[in-house]
């Protein structure tokens, strides 16, 4: 049981699932909008969500059994602990009731046609492991990509179904901040990937695949990886400022500064001067808790502006 909860990246899941409930219970409901979900609905939501996330690491580690050997050689679960056919097996009911249970909460809100998002996503996550991640950059856009969906996934089952001309207004606003936060979240979560390129290129080069270590040097690489993440850190120091500082905010000014900007510049320091795979691997392992912490502070945020006064 242990190696099926390994093999499935049980940790990433439950960060998955935390950051989902975060969202709901740290934002949405106190700012007090109709949603759309009653909690079996959203529980629903996150189950659909969290059991084709499991479905796409197995098809990944199945897909990747001999780089995996090569790079992570004490981390490989099929063929060693568990059978390919058994890992197959996993990978197809885990896909087969994520998507089914995304298909009953798409009519649950009268919006059966929702449900295709799941088909498209499981879809997606397997051209992924087959084929994408072995195309330079593709795939690592592909990885950012699910995990900010997971977010927006929330707006478009939670705000979406409830919002009509009276309320427009109020509810594209709770939108778009959710899209601020899936865009934070697929940028970092695009540096992670890359930076994980440069931690696996030697055995990446041996099996021929194709990412942007292999192709331009982990050099060159990281130097991209350190513009990318440049760009949110400027950001957030200027929504600091204009957003949260000058509407007396300290305790959210306090937090992210500390929690997620600091890590930030660490980072960017550390992509700079990285050589050894054990630097990449350190990287990629703040870089995790910073896509924690900073979707933590939308419950921060929301509690201090309600709070402040």
């Amino acid at each position: 049981m242990l190696h099926f909860f390994k093999l499935i990246r049980y940790k990433n899941l439950l960060l998955l699932a935390l950051m989902q409930l975060i969202f709901r219970l740290g934002y949405l409901e106190p700012i007090q909008i109709p949603l759309s979900l009653w909690y079996w609905q959203y529980a629903m939501l996150i189950a659909a969500t969290v059991l084709i996330a499991a479905g796409g690491y197995i098809i990944n580690d199945i897909m990747d059994q001999e780089t995996d050997l090569e790079n992570h050689p004490e981390k490989v679960i099929v063929g060693k602990y568990i059978s390919e056919s058994k890992a197959y097996t996993l990978y197809v009911t885990l896909t087969i009731i994520g998507v089914a249970l995304g298909f009953i909460l798409a009519n649950t809100v009268n919006h059966s046609n929702l449900s295709v998002i799941f088909v498209l996503v499981a879809t997606l996550l397997y051209f992924y492991a087959s084929t994408l991640k072995q195309i330079a950059f593709i795939g690592n856009l592909v990885v950012a990509s699910v995990l900010a969906f997971s977010v927006i996934i929330i707006g478009i089952f939670d705000i979406y179904p409830n919002t009509f001309d009276f309320n427009k207004d109020q509810m594209q606003m709770a939108f778009e901040i959710l899209l601020d936060y899936a865009v934070f979240a697929f940028i970092i979560n695009l540096v992670r990937e890359i930076i994980k390129d440069c931690e696996d290129v030697k055995g990446d080069h041996s099996q021929g695949m194709r990412t942007l270590p292999v192709l331009i040097g982990v050099q060159k690489t990281s130097k991209i990886a350190f513009v990318l993440l440049l760009l949110p850190t400027l950001y957030l120091l200027i929504y600091i400022q204009n957003y949260l500082f000058n509407h007396n905010l300290y305790t959210s000014v306090i937090y992210i500064a500390a929690l997620v900007v600091a890590p930030l510049i660490f980072c960017l320091v550390k992509i700079w001067s990285a050589k050894e795979k054990s630097d990449f691997h350190f990287i990629s392992t703040v870089l995790k808790w910073i896509i924690l912490f900073g979707i933590l502070s939308i419950a921060v945020i929301t509690y201090n502006t309600n709070h402040h006064g």
